[in-house]
């Protein structure tokens, strides 16, 4: 009799049993577990994008720069990725990626990354690997902008710009986009970093190029120190930037695949298209040439990435190597405007371009959490450009003022002009490049 009360009053409280059971297990399935595989394919990401800066850009910039200038250029990469790590780990990450009101005005959540705990995850990877993948963005993106200032800005100037742009320009545009900020939350879609990163960097630069003048031999022919230098750091990117694109899907997945590949596609067909314009133009076939045209590919891919498929890809790399061609070499001219290596020309340019084609091209079959023009949705390209103006003034403004703070601080951020016809490698470093002599 007792067995048989004990059975019937199972039977009664099974179905409350199996339903507490399904609960717990669906709220455990909810929880954030961490992946190992998506761990390990974040931390090869993170090592390849560190890559891009002080190694790829370095040479890339170094090489277009004059010899008695080399060391300067590859010396402005190198340092303003220092400090931009540093001042990321100290405050950019927690302004970036912590509180805000109203999606605009950023808060923070603990100096020093001190609300990062061991077992806090971000999504399926360990929160701390999310804060280092995202440093080496705010790395390069400031490193960029070095390009439009080269062979006439103090060294100390540039240090100190660099940790308050961080801060003042980078981390909000960062936040408004990815940290959960309005520009995100309008739908705009920027998957590395078309905006926070190319457009944002190419407004800075050419900000900084108008406030700090043209150099003293603007207009006469200057020869690069080694062309083997940047085609060498032009590789080295498109190698780091498998990584910057594949990783920002902070999975090992299909859309990172997918993000890896049409990274590859872009840069070969930009390359192809800048080579044909150029020898339409001039005749010729550079090494430069095709090292402008891969970056510039590289560029306008970068905020489509995971949402574009391979003819989308196609599409863009072609845009960005024709467009970016013609700002370099007409645009530019036509304004007078000396921007020694072209950020504008290449990483705006390129950048403005990915984004609306992003808007334009973006398959939900490749990522639903993207839907352009071509298939059903075009507002999503007034979305990108409302993006794109946004990032556009603030930057402009930002820059400005935080250029104008660091040229206070060092009384003056243009070198003399003993000091630029003599060289920034011995002036400021005391070094030279290449010891011939």
């Amino acid at each position: 009799m007792r067995k048989k009360i004990l059975s019937f009053l199972t039977l009664l409280t099974l179905p409350a049993f199996l339903a507490a059971q399904e609960e717990e297990a669906s709220e455990t399935a909810a929880e954030a577990v961490l992946n190992a595989g998506d761990t390990a394919w974040i931390i090869v990401a993170t090592t390849l994008v560190m890559l891009m800066t002080p190694a790829g850009l370095a040479l890339f910039y170094g090489g277009m720069a004059r010899a008695k200038n080399l060391l300067n250029t590859i010396a402005m990469s190198v340092g303003g990725y220092i400090v931009a790590g540093l001042v990321w780990v100290i405050i950019g990450f927690s302004l970036a990626f912590g509180p805000d009101i109203g999606g605009g005005i950023l808060g923070y959540d603990g100096l020093f990354l001190a609300n990062i705990g061991m077992d806090k995850l971000h999504g399926t990877i360990p929160e701390i690997l999310f804060a280092m993948f995202q440093l080496t963005f705010a790395g390069i993106t400031l490193a960029l902008i070095s390009g439009a200032l080269i062979e006439r800005l103090k060294f100390s100037t540039w240090l100190i710009f660099s940790a308050l742009w961080v801060i003042a320009v980078y981390a909000p545009i960062a936040h408004w986009v990815w940290g959960g900020g309005w520009l995100g939350s309008d739908g705009v879609l920027d998957f590395a970093g078309g905006t926070v990163v190319h457009i944002n960097a190419g407004v800075a630069g050419l900000v900084i190029v108008l406030l700090l003048g043209k150099r003293a031999d603007f207009g006469k022919a200057i020869f690069p120190s080694s062309v083997s230098f940047t085609v060498l750091g032009a590789i080295l990117l498109w190698f780091g930037w498998f990584g910057f694109n594949g990783g920002s899907q902070l999975a090992a997945d299909a859309i990172a695949s997918n993000a890896v590949l049409v990274t590859n596609i872009a840069a070969s067909a930009a390359a192809l298209a800048w080579l044909i314009v150029e020898y339409i133009t001039y005749k010729k076939f550079t090494l430069i040439g095709i090292a402008s045209g891969i970056v510039a590919g590289l560029v306008g891919i970068t905020p489509a990435a995971g949402f574009v498929d391979t003819i989308g890809a196609f599409v863009i790399g072609i845009g960005a190597g024709v467009f970016s061609f013609y700002a370099v070499n007409s645009l530019k001219k036509a304004l007078k405007y000396d921007d020694s290596l072209d950020v504008f020309g290449v990483h705006a340019i390129s950048g403005i371009w990915g984004a609306i084609a992003t808007g334009i091209f973006a398959n939900p079959a490749i990522n639903s959490a993207g839907t352009g023009l071509l298939y059903g949705n075009p507002s999503q390209v007034l979305i990108q450009i409302e993006g794109i103006v946004a990032t556009i003034i603030y930057t402009a403004v930002g820059t400005a003022i935080v250029f104008g703070i660091s040229s206070l601080i060092t009384r003056g951020a243009r070198v003399s002009a003993e000091v630029e016809s003599q060289g920034l490698d011995e002036t400021e470093h005391g070094e030279r490049a290449f010891n011939l002599r």
